[in-house]
């Protein structure tokens, strides 16, 4: 397990590399001005931070209504990932229309292509920081006992 500090160093960097990274792809490829996407980029991680622990909540509610507990199969994890998505696009997608005065076609386009950069960035800022902040092995092994 990773320490306190450790996921605070990992969220942090995340949010940052991430920030300095999208906003100017974003403004490159959308022709829209730097600040702009970046305030968007910020805005959108607050939103789906936001989303994420509201979501979660009442998606476990209605587990335990529906089944009794929380436990998820694989199907019920790809439903519960897909609603998850739909949602934070319709929170987040007319927010990018009004702000950018952009129609809600383009900012559907603009909200899918920020979550196939994240998806992507996500994949390969775990990676990268998983090697060059491996877990030590004593922790390892101390999780590996604990299973």
């Amino acid at each position: 397990m990773r320490t306190t500090k450790d996921r605070i160093r990992h969220t942090l960097g995340f949010e940052i590399i991430g920030l300095l990274i999208f906003a100017p792809l974003a403004s490159l490829l959308f022709d829209h001005q730097l600040f702009d996407m970046g305030l968007m980029a910020v805005v959108g991680s607050l939103i789906a931070t936001f989303w994420n622990y509201a979501y979660n909540l009442l998606f476990d509610h209605a587990m335990v209504l529906l089944r009794g507990d929380v436990r998820k199969s694989t199907p019920i994890r790809v439903c519960h990932a897909l609603l998850f998505e739909g949602g934070l696009l319709l929170l987040f997608m007319p927010m990018i229309a009004w702000y950018l005065g952009i129609s809600l076609w383009e900012a559907f386009v603009m909200d899918i292509a920020m979550a196939s950069f994240y998806l992507v960035y996500a994949f390969v800022y775990n990676l990268a920081y998983d090697r060059v902040f491996p877990i030590p092995f004593s922790v390892r092994e101390q999780a590996a006992g604990q299973g």
